[in-house]
């Protein structure tokens, strides 16, 4: 079965022998752009402070009385999302979460992390393979021949949403922007750069809008995963390197991991909280909220947690954003009555424990109102290591898959997902975290052909017009004779597919 990635995002490194992670060379006449390192403003904080949300009720902000008590207890109001009762406070007071639970007015409140500020963590974002010289140029003869851009003959994930169809009718509208909540986005990309939303985009790592010209690019020693999941979204059909989903809608980047790699409750708060004031129609969500990936509910500090991403989910979908998530890379069975989560706290010593997904979750996917994205690979199949669930998966998308599972068929040559880099490269990854980008594509295209959809009539338009799978049954991915997952569920309402794949024709016909 294939290895998730040691920080546990929703895209994997595929182990050494079943496939590689290639980072496509420079097109001839296409320079590398120079991407700046993003600086988060980051309030001063001593070595022991660690950051919180305090949750109020929302429309008028902390009272006097609640202020004051965060200061008493040493905490220092970051900032405040008083549309929603979120404050992010820093404190070096190891009992301020507990303290402040016991204020009037306090509903809520929880320590986002475990590690200290700054977060003592280190980033492994893997080296990718360049794409040898024979296979690009193969690829690009093959794009010529069909009237492609010059990537996209590798992107066997096109037609399985049938996006190459869409593209005929509709390339979607200039109107619609999906913003990319991640690690942050290569705006000078040649694929991305004609698409690039900035007036909504951002930096949100330290918990409050950062909206310094640039600051939503990742450094270069940070995850390229962000520009990825972009690309995949909205890559221009340009003449230039690959196609996206929706190539001509605007994509924005809302930066909310930090440079260690982790994406934090007060920054994934902001980034909603941001697509929600900035006209976002449709957020991608390729992450799970650190350092918890399984957030339980009776665990006081990870119920605050859960209530302050809801909120500012459920806030970004009130002002009109559809938000999509990608599902999981662990092959986790979500409707099961338990599940170990061997990676948990992730920022400072994880340790197995037992959690019920049930009253335990992963946020933001299974939050009430998110589309939850499982992966297929290239023969249409669930991707081995995608989460399931009947009743959490709604729809699926091509993830990629070990090319020794499932296996493109040519002139594709790998069973990973193409996608921008940073400096102006191309690369493969694979994951949920790249399945749900696919569906943000096609969801945005539902939304340039029915411009006055409310984010409820767009989701409905996206299960419906999904194309309906059967569970694969028996699942024996790896072929070693065991059953690798249980399948439950209709044709139109399963485990592994949800509603069905993904349908981008249907998107722009109906």
């Amino acid at each position: 079965m294939t290895a998730p990635h040691p920080r546990h995002r929703r895209a994997l490194a595929i182990p050494a022998g079943l496939a590689v992670a290639a980072s496509l060379a420079l097109l001839p006449g296409t320079p590398a752009a120079a991407v700046p390192a993003a600086e988060a403003a980051s309030p001063a904080a001593d070595a022991t402070s660690l950051s919180y949300v305090v949750n109020v009720s929302a429309g008028h902000g902390p009272s006097a009385t609640v202020r004051r008590a965060i200061a008493k207890a040493g905490g220092t109001i970051v900032t405040s999302y008083d549309r929603i009762g979120v404050v992010v406070v820093h404190s070096a007071n190891p009992d301020f979460a507990k303290t402040l639970r016991k204020v009037r007015g306090v509903q809520s409140a929880g320590a986002t992390r475990t590690a200290p500020l700054p977060s003592a963590a280190t980033t492994d974002t893997g080296a990718p393979q360049v794409l040898g010289a024979e296979e690009l140029a193969a690829a690009k003869a093959a794009a010529k021949a069909e009237g492609q851009d010059p990537l996209e003959s590798l992107q066997w994930d096109l037609p399985a949403i049938k996006a190459d169809k869409a593209h005929e009718k509709s390339l979607g509208s200039k109107k619609v922007t999906v913003a990319v909540i991640d690690t942050g986005v290569d705006d000078t990309h040649p694929d991305i750069a004609p698409n690039f939303d900035r007036q909504a985009s951002v930096n949100c790592v330290a918990g409050k809008p950062d909206t310094a010209d640039g600051a939503w690019r990742p450094s270069a020693a940070e995850s390229p995963h962000g520009t990825h999941v972009a690309g995949e979204i909205a890559a221009a059909k340009n003449g230039v390197g690959m196609t996206g989903v929706a190539p001509g809608v605007k994509v924005a980047g809302i930066k909310v991991s930090n440079p260690d790699g982790f994406f934090y409750t007060e920054a994934v708060v902001c980034g909603f909280m941001w697509a929600a004031e900035h006209g976002v129609d449709v957020t991608n969500n390729s992450y799970y909220t650190d350092p918890w990936y399984f957030n339980c509910k009776d665990d006081p500090d990870q119920k605050a947690l859960v209530e302050a991403v809801s909120r500012a989910s459920r806030y970004a979908e009130k002002k009109g954003a559809v938000n999509v998530a990608a599902a999981g890379n662990e092959n986790y069975d979500l409707t099961s009555d338990e599940i170990t989560d061997p990676s948990s706290p992730n920022d400072t010593t994880p340790g197995d424990r037992t959690v019920d997904p049930s009253k335990c979750l992963d946020i933001p996917t299974q939050l009430p109102g998110v589309v939850t994205v499982a992966a297929t690979g290239a023969k249409g199949l669930k991707s081995s290591f995608s989460n399931y669930g009947r009743g959490v998966i709604d729809i699926a998308a091509p993830g990629g898959d070990s090319t020794a599972y499932q296996t493109p068929e040519p002139p594709a040559t790998s069973g990973l997902i193409l996608g921008t880099l940073p400096g102006g490269k191309w690369g493969y990854m694979a994951g949920t975290s790249m399945a749900s980008p696919h569906v943000a594509g096609v969801a945005a295209l539902i939304k340039s052909t029915h411009p006055y959809a409310s984010p409820a009539m767009v989701k409905a338009l996206l299960y419906a017009e999904a194309d309906a799978t059967a569970c694969t049954t028996p699942y024996d991915i790896d072929g070693d004779g065991k059953v690798d997952a249980v399948c439950e569920g209709p044709k139109n309402r399963n485990g592994f597919y949800g509603w069905g794949m993904a349908d981008a024709l249907d998107a722009v016909t109906r």
